[in-house]
């Protein structure tokens, strides 16, 4: 999966604009209420959109890169899996993730092309990112 290679999209400039957008975003009045709601709402469509379209589905990210969706769905875990590493270590929680995250690890093109294949994220997606590992998944 060539997501994840470092260019323009990892770039000062684009980084800059994420950050000004999370910026605005944490400016405007809290409303865990709407919040819920919004993401509930964002998360059931995303899913049936995704889950009603054929298999080998090409899409064109936000960056401009073509990849099956199932792969760019996968990108989707691994940053939610990641970010929730770092905001265990932020909290100084223990970190965890859920056993699905875990079984989808084997299927990650980036795991298959690793030396030794991970055979859980607890291991894969720390690692990646040179985070300790995880506890069971």
């Amino acid at each position: 999966m060539e997501y994840y290679r470092p260019d323009d999209r990892f770039s000062p400039q684009t980084n800059g604009k994420r950050i000004a957008l999370a910026q605005d975003r944490a400016a405007r009045p809290p409303d865990g209420g709407a919040f819920a709601e919004d993401f509930a709402a964002t998360w059931r469509r995303a899913y049936r959109l995704c889950r009603d379209q054929p298999g080998g589905r090409t899409v064109r990210t936000r960056h401009g890169g073509a990849m099956l969706l199932s792969e760019f769905v996968l990108t989707r875990v691994v940053e939610v899996a990641v970010h929730g590493l770092d905001l265990a270590d932020a909290l100084g929680r223990e970190a965890w993730l859920t056993p699905a995250t875990g079984d989808a690890a084997p299927s990650c093109s980036w795991a298959r092309s690793t030396p030794r294949r991970p055979t859980s994220w607890g291991g894969a997606v720390p690692a990646s990112c040179a985070r300790p590992p995880v506890g069971s998944c």
